[in-house]
C-alpha cells in the first residue's frame, strides 16, 4: 500500500460512511483528522432539493460568519474619485476603473472578491466572460454592487461568505480553519445553514436540505444529520 493510501485509510478510520452524525460530533471528527502540514479549511456542503436551471429555484446569498473565515480575502473595487478613496481607506487591495478593467483583461486576477459602485457596472459588464465563470461578478443581491463600498470591503474582509448553488443542487463554502475551536466552527456552520434556509427559493418543492457534509481540505467528508445544523 502506498504512503498516501495508508494516510487515507488512517484518517477515514472511525468514520461510519453510512451514519448521519450530529454536527458537533462531525466537527470533532473533522478537526481530529486535519493532520496536513498547513491549516486546513473546514468546508460544509449542502445537497439541496432544487434545480438551479430554473430561475425560481436559484439559491444564492451572502452570510457574515460570526468568527470569520480564517483566510485573508483580497478585495478589488471598481470605483472612481471619492468612492475610490473610501474603498482604499476601508482596506481594499486594488481599486480602479478603466485601468482595473485592463488588468483583469490581461488575466492578472489576484483577488478573491469584486465590489463595484452602481455607476461602474456598464464597465464591469464587459468583464462578464472573465469574472462570471470564477464567481467574481459583482451582484446587488449579495451586496457587492453598492454605493457603500467601505461597508462592503469591511464585510468581505471580516468574514462575509458568498454562496451560490451549482448545477446538481450542491452548495458549498469554507466556514473556517481546522485551528478554530469546535465552538467557533459550530457557530459559523449554524450561521451558514441559517442563511441557506432563509435563501430558500419560491420554486423549491419537497425536501429543501437533503444532505449535509462537513470536511477539511485533505480529510474525508463526514455526513451530518441536517436537523442538527438548525
Amino acid at each position: 500500500m502506498t504512503k498516501l493510501g495508508k494516510r487515507t485509510v488512517a484518517i477515514r478510520e472511525g468514520i461510519d460512511r453510512k451514519k448521519l452524525y450530529g454536527v458537533e460530533e462531525a466537527i470533532k471528527l473533522v478537526k481530529e483528522r486535519a493532520k496536513a502540514k498547513f491549516d486546513e479549511t473546514v468546508e460544509v456542503a449542502f445537497n439541496l432539493g432544487v434545480d438551479p436551471r430554473h430561475a425560481d429555484q436559484m439559491v444564492r446569498g451572502v452570510v457574515n460568519l460570526p468568527n470569520g473565515t480564517g483566510r485573508t480575502v483580497r478585495v478589488a473595487v471598481f470605483a472612481k474619485d471619492a468612492k475610490a478613496e473610501e474603498a482604499k481607506k476601508a482596506g481594499a487591495d486594488i481599486v480602479g476603473a478603466e485601468d482595473l478593467v485592463e488588468i483583469v483583461q490581461s488575466g492578472k486576477i489576484e483577488f478573491d472578491r469584486v465590489i463595484a459602485t452602481p455607476d461602474m457596472m456598464p464597465l464591469v459588464g464587459r468583464l462578464g466572460k472573465i469574472l462570471g465563470p470564477r464567481n467574481l461578478m459583482p451582484n446587488p443581491k449579495v451586496g457587492t454592487v453598492t454605493p457603500d463600498v467601505a461597508g462592503a470591503v469591511k464585510a468581505a474582509k471580516g468574514g462575509a461568505v458568498e454562496f451560490r448553488v451549482e448545477k446538481a443542487g450542491i452548495l458549498h463554502a469554507g466556514v473556517g480553519k481546522a485551528s478554530f475551536s469546535e465552538q467557533a466552527l459550530l457557530e459559523n456552520i449554524k450561521a451558514f445553514a441559517d442563511a441557506v434556509n432563509k435563501a430558500k427559493p419560491a420554486g423549491a418543492k419537497g425536501t429543501y436540505v437533503k444532505r449535509v457534509a462537513v470536511s477539511s481540505t485533505m480529510g474525508p467528508g463526514v455526513h451530518v444529520d441536517p436537523s442538527s445544523v438548525h
